[in-house]
């Protein structure tokens, strides 16, 4: 290289170097600064006084968090959705609707099977309450005790304590007073208990070995003994054949009198059998199973259902069920219907008229909220045959958790498969398991509520119900002869005004309501409050922000980088450089071959033992004219004056 090519190389290596290739980073800050088009970045930098400079860096600042404050807030609430409600009169498909007697078998029939029982119960209510000695011959016979003795009361006795007295409890069987240490659990809450007495009633469960037992009590006997007779009933159906079963309970001829849709007459062969473990033989009317499902083209209660329900109420069974009537629930075609929680009672000798209004829903899944789509990602495993509902998984997954720990599952429930429905021959310790992990799965223990989540999209029917005397007192007298009539091949008595029951479920409109999720935000809009924020707090752009990126994040670690890569040479090269010759003046001197240039010869270390020179002082002797220059020349001597 020429020697003039290697004074220009050495003057702009020497040169003060700006923009994103600066040593250091406090001078690429400043470049930064003045070179940005947010405007507090730079007046930060013009700005004379300190007072000035603190008070653009304190609005900079403060501009910036607000900045980053309105971002996660925009991005927090970016997952939202907004909802609208829309109302459309068009024809509307009916519902499906299920109708149960609210007792489940005939008496007449399951009597000799309850026989046991019954008698251990009225036993029971004698001790506790000291019902007085009128029944018949046939009932007293009855009451007396067995060869092997009461089986039930032994299997779960029942007993009675006072609050007053702690651990001591009286046993109903043999009236005495035992210890007892085990749990107390209390099934009704203190608001419940409306009389003065101290005294509660219970039953008492323990496992297998009898290490663990806890007293479930009431407040109220009626309710104890209903709840002991129900656990005892549970056990002896559910080793009933579910044949036997469904010819025990009453047909759709019998339960149904007359039946009316839309104006045209019906009757059972439009209703699918449906059997529940509790309430028996229960019928649907316009299920899936049909053909076509039927609609309705008005409203108001002449174009919907309209039945009358023969009760029965003589077939009753007394210690089962207190309130007589039917049991009925609008629902979908493929739901199942849970006619034990959300069903609506029929009065007996009354017009119950059902006005419905229908509401659909669609939910918007995940990220949004927690629905599912059809329970498919759900992992509880849907024993019901019909489509997946919150309902559905609760009861699924209480019933596999049944069967996991108890060994048989519940009767009032569909069966899981490869199982069976508990009682005390093949599993004598259900009844504990049962309550135990009931009152688990109400604490929420289980993780039943958990796991399982809405369905994205239902159907609602709202029901508004209203009731009127039925039939009337003028109108019972040629009524009821004629539905006699009507029912003469189905039954063998004469029908009174207690033992039916009216029922009309219609639309009141044909208004359907639907409500809708939609996402209140999309990328574009994000991206607009992004760029708002940003020019409102730092006049700033999206451009702006990339040169952010650049400054902060890539220049900067970019010079970090190539300091610590110096000084990483500089370690090699002073670990490895061989010892200076000897007699070296200024070791501190490097030999360069190009030229020195100023800025480069104020950066070299002094010589050791020079003095560095500075200004002489005056010689102050120049001052004084010299005689040499005291003769004047010849040529210039001025002449003298005659």
């Amino acid at each position: 290289m020429a020697p003039g090519e290697k004074i220009k190389a050495k003057i702009k290596k020497n040169l003060p170097v700006r923009g994103p290739q600066a040593p250091t980073i406090k001078e690429l800050m400043r470049w930064y600064c003045l070179n940005t088009n947010t405007h507090g970045c730079r007046r930060i930098v013009v700005s004379r006084g300190r007072l000035r400079r603190l008070l653009w860096i304190l609005f900079t600042l403060t501009a910036v968090a607000l900045i980053f404050w309105q971002c996660a807030l925009l991005v927090a609430s970016f997952y939202t959705v907004s909802v609208s409600i829309k109302v459309h009169f068009q024809k509307l498909d009916f519902p499906a609707v299920t109708i149960c007697n609210i007792n489940p078998y005939k008496y007449s029939v399951v009597r000799d099977l309850l026989a046991d029982l019954e008698q251990e119960t009225r036993v029971a209510l004698k001790t506790l309450y000291g019902f007085p000695e009128n029944t018949s011959r046939r009932r007293r016979e009855a009451e007396s005790w067995n060869s092997e003795g009461p089986k039930f009361l032994r299997l779960v006795p029942l007993m009675a304590f006072s609050q007053d007295e702690t651990g001591e409890v009286r046993d109903f069987l043999t009236g005495r007073k035992r210890k007892f240490s085990g749990r107390i659990i209390h099934k009704a809450s203190d608001a419940m208990h409306v009389h003065g007495s101290k005294e509660v009633v219970g039953f008492r469960l323990c496992s297998n070995d009898t290490s663990h037992c806890a007293l479930y009590n009431f407040s109220s006997g009626i309710n104890a003994i209903q709840e002991w007779y129900k656990l005892h009933y549970m056990n002896i159906m559910a080793q009933v054949p579910l044949e036997k079963k469904i010819n025990m309970s009453y047909s759709a001829e019998e339960l149904l009198v007359t039946c009316l849709f839309d104006g045209v007459s019906c009757d059972a062969r439009n209703f699918t059998l449906f059997h529940h473990p509790m309430y028996g033989n229960c019928y649907t009317f316009n299920n899936r199973e049909n053909e076509t499902i039927l609609s309705t083209s008005m409203g108001g209660s002449e174009y919907g259902l309209q039945v009358i329900l023969n009760i029965n109420e003589e077939e009753y069974n007394p210690f089962l069920v207190s309130s007589s009537g039917a049991k009925v629930i609008v629902h979908r075609q493929d739901e199942y219907p849970f006619i034990e929680d959300v069903g609506t009672e029929i009065e007996p000798a009354m017009a119950t008229s059902i006005g419905m209004h229908l509401t659909e829903s669609f939910k918007l899944s995940e990220p949004y909220s927690q629905c599912t789509e059809d329970g498919s990602d759900v992992p509880v495993t849907n024993i019901y045959n019909a489509a997946y509902s919150l309902q559905i998984c609760l009861h699924s997954c209480f019933q596999t958790k049944m069967v996991e720990k108890c060994g048989c599952a519940q009767y009032n429930q569909p069966l899981p498969p490869a199982a069976n429905y508990c009682n005390y021959q093949q599993h004598p310790n259900w009844m504990y398991c049962y309550y135990e992990l009931h009152q688990a799965f109400v604490r929420e223990e289980l993780g039943c509520q958990a796991v399982c989540r809405e369905a994205c999209s239902f159907k609602e029917w709202t029901l508004t119900t209203s009731l009127a005397q039925w039939p009337s007192v003028v109108s019972e007298k040629w009524l009821l002869p004629v539905l006699t009539w009507d029912q003469g091949q189905q039954i063998k008595k004469k029908l009174n005004k207690t033992d039916l029951a009216k029922l009309l479920i219609f639309y009141k409109d044909l208004n359907q309501r639907s409500i809708m999720e939609s996402p209140a935000n999309s990328i574009e809009m994000l991206l607009s409050n992004f760029g708002g924020q940003l020019g409102l707090w730092m006049s700033c752009s999206v451009v702006c922000v990339i040169e952010i990126i650049e400054v902060f994040f890539i220049d900067s670690f970019s010079i970090i980088a190539r300091h610590q890569w110096q000084k990483a040479k500089e370690w090699w090269a002073r670990r490895h450089a061989p010892p200076g010759p000897q007699g070296q003046d200024n070791p501190g001197l490097d030999i360069d071959d190009d030229l020195p240039t100023f800025t480069s010869a104020l950066r070299l270390p002094p010589a050791p033992g020079t003095q560095v020179p500075g200004t002489p002082p005056p010689r102050y002797n120049t001052l004084r004219l010299e005689r040499a220059f005291s003769d004047q020349l010849s040529d210039t001597q001025i002449p003298a004056e005659s």
